[in-house]
């Protein structure tokens, strides 16, 4: 008779082990799901600002290069060398003669559900 009761108290025991395992587990789930959402996050941060430097960086090399001229164009730049997937990159230049030459950074990013867009304009010099 004993021996009834004690089996009855092991698998209340173990349910109970079981369900506490579950709830830990659905609460480090949440937790895990915020950290992914974070990294997701930073990395989308740290490619939008690469396609940003790297549109300006483009856009100060051509000015220099055409100084003479007067553009105003916009070219989509080949990124598959920066290894950046789900990503575009445009800069539009506007460089009147003897004015600082207004450049148009358009760089779009995505991972996942998440998307970056930045359009912003900058001033650059001759």
């Amino acid at each position: 008779m004993k021996r009834a009761k004690q089996n009855g108290f092991v698998l209340v025991l173990v349910i109970t082990v079981l369900a506490l395992i579950g709830v830990e587990m659905f609460i480090l789930a949440g937790g895990s799901n915020i950290i992914l959402f974070q990294a997701n996050n930073s990395y989308l941060t740290a490619c939008e600002r690469n396609l940003i430097e790297s549109g300006l960086a483009w856009a100060e090399k051509n000015i220099k290069k055409n100084s003479k001229e007067t553009f105003a164009k916009s070219i989509n730049l080949d990124i598959t060398g920066m290894n950046i997937g789900r990503a575009a990159l445009s800069v539009t230049v506007n460089a009147p003669e003897n004015e600082e030459a207004e450049v148009e950074i358009n760089a779009c990013c995505s991972r996942g559900r998440q998307t970056r867009n930045h359009k912003k304009k900058y001033l650059v010099g001759p």
